[in-house]
């Protein structure tokens, strides 16, 4: 049988991240995200929902996200379904809980808090990545032509003769 799972969800960070280290060094940051949902009842009357969901993070998107996400910062996280089981302490009884592992996260609003978009509509995605260095911005594919052709043999041929743009 086919499986799949992937969660996209979109939120508010709930409360600081929680960073920390494997013995191996690597990365690892643990973190609550609050979603919203606004519906309407029976009487006509506007019912807020909210969703807390905890996601762990690692690499450097863990280590991004103790950086750039605070309390309240709105987030994007693209990832999967896991489940962790241990055996409670104090009851002896097998506990489980549902969590999210970001695979790709997205930085929304700007810096400063508010949700506000102000860079210009743009939000900064980051992927894991082998360079240590500066954060890479997500790239799209090309689109496609109709003919199936590659979209360079569908863009017109335009020569630079030096002339200024119009507009």
């Amino acid at each position: 049988m086919a499986s799949y799972n992937k969660v996209m969800i979109m939120g508010n960070v709930t409360r600081d991240i929680e960073l920390r280290y494997t013995p191996k060094g690597t990365a690892v940051a643990d973190m609550g995200l609050a979603c919203n949902r606004v519906r309407m009842g029976d009487d006509g009357q506007k019912i807020e929902e909210v969703t807390f969901v905890d996601v762990t993070l690692w690499g450097r998107q863990a280590e991004l996200a103790n950086q750039y996400l605070g309390k309240g910062r709105p987030v994007f996280i693209e990832g999967r379904l896991q489940t962790d089981s241990w055996t409670d302490k104090e009851s002896g009884k097998q506990r489980s809980k549902l969590k999210v592992v970001g695979e790709n996260m997205q930085f929304i609003g700007s810096p400063g808090g508010g949700g506000g978009n102000n860079n210009g509509g743009q939000q900064q995605a980051m992927q894991n990545s082998p360079q240590q260095g500066q954060p890479q911005r997500q790239q799209q594919a090309p689109p496609q032509s109709p003919q199936g052709g590659s979209p360079a043999s569908s863009m017109p041929d335009f020569q630079d003769e030096g002339d200024d743009i119009p507009f």
